[in-house]
């Protein structure tokens, strides 16, 4: 919102502050206020995420993290997986063909939701460790 509003409140302040210290100042200090709106709507947003992260209860901030771990899993298993095509073709593809059923089957919005909810928690922990509050 800010953003429409800013290039005509300048114009505005052009004509009528006529002294040019004077309209520079009042630029600069509208600048600093859309920045700190702007940066309050991002902690408002953030909040949550981050009461989340630093929760003591280990269910709560060790949720999203735990995720990376059934990634690496799923990475590492690939290892066996090819050995087992190479040796058993069809067993593969069959366990194959089951996981990506399985996976299918999960309905896309629930999917959308984690996406959003990893990045959110990835932002949050981005702007924590650039407000140095980082625990990591």
């Amino acid at each position: 919102m800010w953003q429409a509003l800013i290039t005509p409140i300048f114009s505005l302040l052009d004509k009528v502050i006529p002294d040019e210290k004077a309209r520079e100042a009042a630029k600069l200090q509208l600048m600093q206020h859309e920045g700190q709106q702007a940066l309050q709507e991002i902690q408002a947003q953030l909040s949550p995420i981050l009461a989340e992260a630093q929760s003591a209860d280990p269910w709560t901030s060790r949720a999203r993290p735990s995720f990376m771990y059934v990634i690496y899993v799923l990475l590492l298993a690939s290892l066996p997986m090819g050995v087992l095509f190479a040796f058993e073709p069809d067993v593969a593809k069959n366990v194959t063909e089951g996981f990506r059923a399985w996976l299918a089957a999960l309905p896309e919005p629930i999917i959308n939701l984690f996406g959003m909810g990893y990045l959110g928690y990835t932002g949050a922990r981005s702007f924590e460790k650039w407000k140095g509050h980082g625990k990591k």
